[in-house]
């Protein structure tokens, strides 16, 4: 595996390698298995597997979620290099983001849904970082996981937008044995608090099961999401939304296929989950 942190070698590289197909898998670090598939993936399916390991600091809008999030170096080399990746790009953050650096890429719509809300500026950041690791690699597919689902949605709209010739593939949740779905932030929790948050899928099921018997309103459907979440005194609720699967707007009374997403707080760890449901 090669391990490059300077943007003109991995410019070079590409050019060396224009012929071939690069899948590119962007992480933060810390990965698990659900990294894992993603890379399996795009080992599979491409001549060269990209996985970049960068903790994006213009994602965060709260500095000490920024120092905390969690950073496995060594660890996560190990990893990549048992997968079989072929290139690592591990750039400093002064590179990405030079002092003169002055330019956003922002989504108008779909950033302001649900994380949005909560996250200013998440969007944002993750927008600005993607369009410079497009440019900087030429990918020709770039992996990312359905849990993070308004994230693979604000891609795939950078990409059409901005017309990149770049295929955005949206890979399964990965989840523990209890149902929870794998994050790096799952680092921070306890092995009570860890068996305490299979609450989140069982509550995404649950709302699945009544729409099942026919239930349409979204307030009824959230009411008994938070009732069976709130067993749980050691959590918090940040929200709960019924929203359609294109846009992610509130639906009120539910007609199709709607995605249900959830943000809750352990402590100061916050975990996202989410399933699409088609009546």
């Amino acid at each position: 595996m090669i391990i490059i942190k300077d943007i003109p070698k991995i410019q070079e590289l590409r050019k060396l390698q224009s012929k071939q197909i690069w899948g590119f898998v962007p992480t933060m670090g810390a990965l698990h298995q659900g990294h894992i598939s993603l890379i399996k993936q795009a080992i599979k399916e491409n001549d060269v597997c990209i996985v970049s390991i960068f903790v994006n600091p213009a994602q965060f809008n709260d500095l000490s979620d920024l120092a905390k999030y969690p950073r496995k170096t060594e660890q996560d080399i190990g990893i990549l290099e048992k997968e079989g990746v072929d290139v690592l790009f591990m750039p400093e953050a002064e590179d990405i983001y030079p002092r003169d650096f002055n330019t956003i890429v922002k989504n108008l719509n779909l950033s302001d849904q649900l994380e949005g809300m909560t996250r200013k500026g998440h969007f944002d950041g993750v927008c600005t970082v993607l369009t410079k690791f497009f440019n900087i690699i030429y990918p020709q597919t770039v992996y990312f996981g359905q849990k993070d689902v308004q994230q693979l949605l604000v891609v795939k709209k950078l990409v059409y937008d901005l017309n990149y010739n770049i295929t955005v593939k949206g890979c399964p949740i990965f989840r523990d044995s209890n149902g929870l779905a794998l994050s790096s932030r799952n680092e921070g929790l306890t092995l009570a608090q860890i068996r305490s948050a299979a609450v989140l899928f069982q509550s995404l099921l649950l709302a699945k099961k009544i729409v099942s018997k026919g239930e349409k309103k979204s307030a009824i459907i959230i009411a008994k999401m938070e009732q069976l979440i709130n067993q749980v005194p050691s959590i918090k609720i940040d929200y709960i939304a019924i929203t359609d699967v294109v846009k992610l707007e509130p639906v009120q009374d539910i007609a199709g296929g709607v995605l249900i997403s959830l943000a809750v707080y352990f402590g100061s760890i916050r975990l996202i989950d989410n399933i699409e449901i088609i009546p």
